[in-house]
């Protein structure tokens, strides 16, 4: 299955340029095909197209489809972005196939990058999403502080996964609890979180955590703690 992305569709009945484009040109399709479009809001639209210019292919909507997601718990990483953004780009687009409702870019005191442009982000999250069949478009949000994110999140479970074997942490494996609504996970730079960053976050409510005993990159322990939480509640299910 082939799937367009159109935020708009219900409302505008268009695809956008680069949508069309691709429709058009690449795979050739005409007026009086049937295509299958997503909103990234959990729908998805079996429509006909009823004019086939590659700028501004219009569509009629023939069946309109809820998709729930595939997973219960709101997963929200927050993460230090790498300083090569080849990384960052390769996390986001394979969070996105795995599942994830929210990405939150995480200004720390080791952080080797320190502003991100999320636009190219979000497009590799676009067409992630299209090519894992999934109708949702997770969020990316703009940078945010250290601090800022540990005293807003209101997620029922909260993690902060880190490397220094000084300050005492348990298996993410062992403490995810799949009952939970909604769970956030802070991942940390190439060198690690501060130990006052750990102390902050901890007196939050944050329960220490580690992914193992192998020394994970960035992007890595990202994809490891999100993917665990899908296999324990597969399991749980």
């Amino acid at each position: 299955m082939i799937q367009f992305y159109a935020p708009d569709i219900e409302s505008e009945l268009t695809l956008p340029e680069e949508e069309a484009r691709h429709c058009i040109k690449v795979l050739r399709t005409r007026s009086g095909d049937v295509i299958e479009v997503i909103d990234g809001k959990g729908y998805r639209f079996s429509c006909r197209l009823t004019d086939d210019n590659p700028r501004h292919a219009t569509v009629e909507i023939e069946t309109k489809t809820a998709v729930p997601l595939s997973w219960s718990t709101k997963i929200t990483v927050a993460v230090a972005p790498t300083k090569n953004m080849d990384r960052m780009e390769w996390m986001v687009e394979k969070l996105t196939e795995i599942g994830i409702n929210r990405i939150i870019p995480l200004h720390c005191r080791y952080s080797e990058r320190k502003e991100i442009k999320i636009d190219r982000l979000q497009r590799i999250a676009v067409s992630a999403m299209k090519q894992s069949l999934k109708t949702v478009l997770p969020e990316i949000t703009p940078m945010r502080s250290f601090n800022e994110v540990i005293q807003s999140s209101d997620a029922e479970q909260k993690f902060i996964a880190y490397c220094d074997p000084s300050i005492p942490r348990k298996l993410l494996s062992c403490e995810y609890r799949p009952v939970a609504d909604s769970v956030l996970i802070l991942i940390g730079p190439e060198g690690d979180f501060s130990k006052e960053e750990i102390s902050s976050a901890i007196t939050a409510g944050y329960m220490p955590i580690s992914l193992g005993e192998n020394r994970l990159r960035t992007e890595t322990a990202a994809f490891n703690a999100c993917d665990t939480i899908h296999i324990i509640n597969q399991l749980k299910q």
